[in-house]
Formats: C-alpha cells, structure tokens, sequence
C-alpha cells in the first residue's frame, strides 16, 4: 500500500509541475507575417482572463473609420510589462503594432501599446512567438 501510495503522490507531482499548452496558438489565428500599426481612440476595455481585449477605432486617410479588436496577454502577463487597469482609458488615443488576424478581419494580437498622452510604450504580453 505505501508503494501505491507514493506512486501516485510521485505521479501526480509530476502532473502538477507540467506547464500547459495555452488555449490556442498565435499562428492558428495570427499572421506573423502581416505586421499592422493602428492609431486610434480606444472604444473599450475587457481586462480579464485569459486574454486582455481592447477596441480602438481608427480614421483612415479618406476618413473612413474602422473598429479593431485587439488581443493582448493575460491581466498577469500585462501587470508583470508594467501595466495597471488604469494604464490605458476609453477615449485615449493609442498607436498599436501588431499582426493581423489570419482571416483578414479587423481583429490583431498587439505587441506594442504607445499612450498618446503620455508617450509611453507598454509591452502588450503578446502570445506571439510562443
């Protein structure tokens, strides 16, 4: 019976130390080959897990206007680059380079965040390269 036992506590500390896959992979929804920079204001914020969203609506040249969602890491991932829940507001411009979405829609994984305001650029814990 102690050899079971210490069987199972050797296999489940095994279980417990194996680090797991992310719930999905950067290049199975990103293109790494089709970097983007977007300025524009940002619309809304969802700060939680697993991944930070936000939404910025950016003026082309013409004057359209086009609404990007943006992926960024995790609230944990962002607070270890130095961002706070506060770092980034609805209203603030902000200039984004990322790459796009594989399917082309209007959708990027950040990699970098620049404040207008403040001129700071923030790491934006990106899954790329992972």
């Amino acid at each position: 019976m102690t050899e079971r036992l210490a069987l199972l506590l050797g296999v489940g500390w095994l279980a417990a130390t194996v680090a797991l896959p992310a719930h999905h992979n950067f290049a199975s929804e990103f293109d790494a080959s089709k970097p983007v920079t977007v300025t524009g204001a940002v619309t809304r914020l969802e700060w939680k897990n697993p991944h930070v969203w936000f939404y910025v609506d950016a003026k082309a040249d013409a004057g359209e206007v086009s609404s990007w969602g943006m992926e960024m890491g995790s609230p944990n991932g962002l607070i270890r680059a130095g961002w706070t829940r506060h770092s980034m507001a609805v209203g603030d411009v902000v200039t984004v380079e990322g790459f796009r979405a594989r399917n082309g829609a209007t959708i990027a994984n950040a990699r970098t965040v620049t404040l207008t305001k403040t001129g700071q650029k923030l790491f934006a814990a990106s899954s790329q390269g992972q």
